[in-house]
């Protein structure tokens, strides 16, 4: 389906690029000792390199830089062996030394693609322009008091991935997807947490409009720190309206920053667009350049971990998963991994049936992670076999699955105990079946004259009485039989 918006005068095209601030994972900060922990007590975690104090000189923290590199890699991406830091000046009160610390010529990766999963099935190459390592700036507090603002350092100096991605969306949809792959590949990575209410992950959203047809790239306004997928689509498709309107108005669009503000859907105006002669950018004197063998590159690679495409794939080909399941599954690696120990020697396709439905629905209803489930996923896979091996129905199944959710019990004890086993003694069935036919000779009659859908009404019936444990497919045998007969 093309991605236009259609107006009484024309029809448009939607172009978007993002770019997305990724704290990185590392026990301290990019340029100095101080903790990256995050929740502690306000200015506690501060360095004086994070305080911006006079002769203070910043260090490269290496953890930095490896995880860099591995995210690099997760983005199919070109690592450049060589990369500069370089200072971009601005002032701003939670910037102590009056600069940033980050990359602008020379980052340490370069071009990159990530593929998406669309609503229609379909995929799409989404390409990476370029990715950087820099400091994070502290946090302003604006609500403590109506006439101060307040700053908290602990965030500053904290290490930073910038992924730029080329102007490759055409609709809010696909920039939700590409945020949540991104947030996948980072979490398996384990580079970055993706926790974007915690502001570990925060996306600048630049927004432009064109006549549908066209390849020309106009005049962009970019939305600042936009801090949550759900927000990220609706920034892009309500700033697409407004420039569609200034245009259709016989205006012109005015590079900008502009801020979403999430409680009316609409974006304002912050400032006049910089440029990047604005902040003066040179060389950042203290630091060296950044010189990485071949070698240190390819340990890392050797050491990545199965990324969510190469298991997703896995699961389609190897488990007999749809590639719908195999999405779902493998946008999570802790998902993921809890699938691969259910459905080890257990038919992988019931499993990932049950994650999908009941195993979701008790987590969500009981607000939990999948490291806080009380159903095992080793009790789950059992759950799985003890209905393929017709020892419980899919309907007792659920009986017992909801008490395994309150006890954590296993489901073999539970179906002992409860005394849920089916019942596969046929001659008990027919017992059972008798006392149907002799119940409702009208319904026999009917069936016989050619009523033949009469024939569930019948095993229904009898697995009621049988109490949920009589086995289907046996009463479909005997009630057929002798109905026929």
């Amino acid at each position: 389906m093309e991605n236009i918006i259609e107006t009484e005068k024309a029809k448009w095209e939607i172009v978007v690029g993002l770019e997305i601030h990724c704290q990185i994972i590392s026990k301290s900060k990019i340029f100095s000792g101080a903790s990256t922990e995050f929740g502690d007590d306000p200015n506690v975690n501060v360095s004086f390199v994070d305080a911006g104090m006079p002769g203070m000189l910043p260090t490269l923290n290496k953890e930095c830089v490896r995880q860099a590199v591995k995210t690099g890699l997760g983005l199919n991406a070109k690592i450049n062996t060589y990369s500069e830091f370089s200072r971009k000046n601005y002032f701003y009160a939670d910037m102590p030394t009056g600069y940033q610390i980050t990359q602008f010529k020379y980052p340490i990766v370069g071009e990159g693609e990530v593929v998406i999963d669309l609503a229609d099935g379909k995929s799409k190459k989404i390409g990476i322009e370029r990715m950087h390592i820099e400091q994070d700036a502290g946090k302003s507090i604006h609500d403590l008091s109506p006439n101060k603002t307040y700053i908290d350092l602990n965030r500053a100096g904290v290490g930073l991935m910038e992924i730029v991605t080329k102007p490759d969306f055409r609709s809010p949809e696909e920039a939700g997807a590409f945020l949540r792959k991104l947030r996948s590949i980072l979490r398996y990575l384990g580079t970055c947490d993706g926790n974007m209410d915690e502001g570990s992950m925060r996306c600048d959203v630049n927004v432009s409009v064109r006549p549908y047809g066209s390849d020309e790239l106009r005049t962009r306004c970019e939305m600042k720190n936009v801090n949550s997928v759900k927000f990220v689509m609706q920034a892009i498709e309500n700033e697409a309206k407004r420039q569609i309107e200034v245009y259709e108005n016989n205006g012109n669009v005015i590079q900008e920053t502009r801020q979403f503000d999430p409680s009316t859907g609409q974006t304002k105006v912050m400032r006049k667009k910089e440029f990047a002669h604005d902040y003066r950018y040179f060389p950042e004197p203290d630091l060296p350049a950044l010189v990485l063998s071949e070698q240190y590159i390819e340990e890392i690679r050797r050491d990545l971990v199965e990324l969510p495409d190469a298991k997703k794939q896995r699961f389609i080909n190897t488990m007999g998963l749809t590639p719908y399941d195999a999405m779902v599954i493998c946008e999570n690696k802790d998902v993921a991994d809890f699938f691969e120990k259910a459905s080890h020697n257990h038919d992988a396709k019931k499993v990932a049936n049950w994650m999908m439905s009941d195993f979701f629905a008790m987590l969500n209803k009981k607000k939990l992670s999948i490291d806080e489930s009380p159903v095992s996923a080793e009790n789950l896979g059992n759950l799985v076999e003890l209905i393929s091996k017709d020892v419980i129905s899919g309907k007792i199944a659920k009986e017992v699955f909801e008490i395994m959710a309150e006890t954590g019990d296993n489901p073999e004890k539970i179906v002992e105990e409860k005394g849920l086993k089916q019942v596969t003694d046929t001659k008990a069935i027919e017992d059972i079946i008798d006392r149907v036919i002799a119940d409702n000779p009208d319904n026999v009659e009917a069936y016989k004259k050619g009523k033949t859908n009469l024939l569930g009404w019948f095993v229904g019936q009898t697995i009621k009485l049988s109490q949920g444990k009589a086995n289907p497919s046996i009463v479909n045998q005997l009630i057929r039989k002798k109905l026929d007969n």
